[in-house]
């Protein structure tokens, strides 16, 4: 009977221990480490089949909704998403088990997903617009909840050195479905609004599905305290590392706002093809795909010099795309896929970076602060360089990407100053 019941526990340590990079976790990691990159993956698939830039927007233009909603989606989504962390970490604190708010966000984000493919069979125009965007806004509250806690869970969960594998996986594994959905979305089987809307639906039951496995992580009750939410300045004041990691990330979000404008510098005859719904979608996601899983496990040695590297990558891409454009070479059919593959090579080279490092600084009792003070903070950042990126492109599209470029650079240099996390 025991050899039995031990059996399949082997093999979920030996593949636990495969997937990342070693060690010897013991089979209650194990088990939770796969759970979690199985409920990671979902959810990323789910990100990439409703992404706001791309098919939210496409969809509100089938709708014949106004220009406005689908300006307004990014932003709903983004900073939504990261704005009220700072509230949602002092309600977290009530939790004894932290898992139970990631999960509620899982499942609230695939009824917002519902709600959106509901808003596009039965609506159009400006109600459909506005429906759109207020389902969005719920979905990015949800977000906002399981970007918050799962920091906490996984720090719990996961040993340090393997935790920037599982999140890597994750994302290597999403990004493969996310091609598929790319290559359709490219090949005209997309042209109707049926196929997209079951895309979203699929969406949501992916999230659905996520928060389901989640709940079964086998997370140890820990202590619960004050829901008041971590005081900003206070957070801050305690640790400067904190205060310049929250300065470089926010300015590595540039690698977030840049792709807009390198669509638009690629106009003309190369526009054409950056213009199908599928080709951001297609380059997001195999950057994605190549990069996660490598960006991972670098950051589980070091993930200050993810944030280095990414950061010089990202203002290399942006910096290079202005001047193929005073060249002559901008409208070429392959300058801009080529430029905006980089650049999401960079991004998710961020995000991973970004990610472990929060996780692997902060002491454990103190995680939800740290993350929510960052993120809160990193929200606010995000609309002043949208901001100050739309000022700039009034000049033009080529003057928005220079001075993202050198904010890029600028975040990577800061990084340089960051302590190690991994060897401490």
């Amino acid at each position: 009977m025991s050899q039995a019941e031990h059996t399949p526990r082997s093999r979920e340590t030996t593949l636990f221990a495969r997937l990342s990079g070693g060690g010897d976790p013991d089979a209650t990691e194990s088990a939770n480490g796969l759970r979690i990159a199985a409920s990671l993956s979902m959810t990323k698939i789910s990100d990439g089949l409703i992404d706001p830039k791309l098919v939210l927007s496409w969809l509100l233009s089938a709708l014949g909704a106004p220009a406005v909603f689908a300006g307004a989606l990014v932003p709903i989504r983004e900073a939504g998403a990261l704005l009220p962390q700072i509230l949602l970490a002092g309600a977290m604190g009530r939790l004894a088990r932290k898992k139970w708010m990631w999960v509620a966000g899982a499942a609230l984000q695939g009824v917002a997903a519902l709600l959106i493919a509901l808003a596009g069979l039965g609506l159009e125009g400006s109600t459909a617009g506005a429906a759109i965007c207020a389902a969005l806004a719920l979905l990015a509250l949800a977000r906002s909840a399981c970007s918050v806690s799962f920091k906490v869970v996984l720090g719990r969960s996961v040993e340090k050195t393997r935790r920037g594998a599982i999140t890597g996986i994750a994302g290597s594994l999403a990004s493969g479905a996310v091609v598929i959905f790319a290559l359709l979305l490219i090949s005209g089987l997309f042209e109707a609004r049926g196929p997209v809307l079951a895309a979203i639906t699929l969406a949501g039951v992916l999230w659905l599905a996520a928060a389901g496995l989640f709940a079964t992580l086998d997370e140890e009750p820990g202590k619960t305290g004050d829901s008041a939410p971590p005081p900003i300045l206070g957070t801050l004041r305690e640790d400067p590392m904190l205060r310049r990691f929250i300065l470089a990330r926010g300015l590595l979000v540039t690698t977030a706002l840049a792709p807009p404008y390198i669509v638009m510098i690629a106009g003309g005859e190369g526009g054409a093809v950056l213009g199908q719904l599928g080709a951001l979608v297609l380059a997001s996601a195999a950057a994605s795909f190549l990069a996660s899983y490598v960006w991972g496990r670098l950051a589980d040695r070091s993930s200050r010099w993810v944030l280095v590297i990414a950061g010089g990558l990202g203002g290399l891409a942006m910096a290079a795309m202005p001047v193929l454009g005073l060249l002559g070479q901008a409208d070429n059919a392959w300058v801009g896929p080529a430029v905006l593959f980089v650049l999401m090579l960079a991004y998710h080279g961020v995000r991973q970076g970004r990610s472990t490092y929060l996780v692997d600084m902060a002491p454990e009792d103190k995680r939800a602060a740290y993350s929510a003070v960052a993120n809160t903070l990193i929200g606010c950042i995000l609309l002043l360089a949208g901001a100050l990126g739309g000022s700039l492109s009034l000049l033009g599209p080529e003057a928005a990407l220079a001075g993202f470029a050198a904010l890029s650079a600028l975040g990577g240099g800061l990084c340089l100053g960051l302590r190690e996390v991994e060897t401490a």
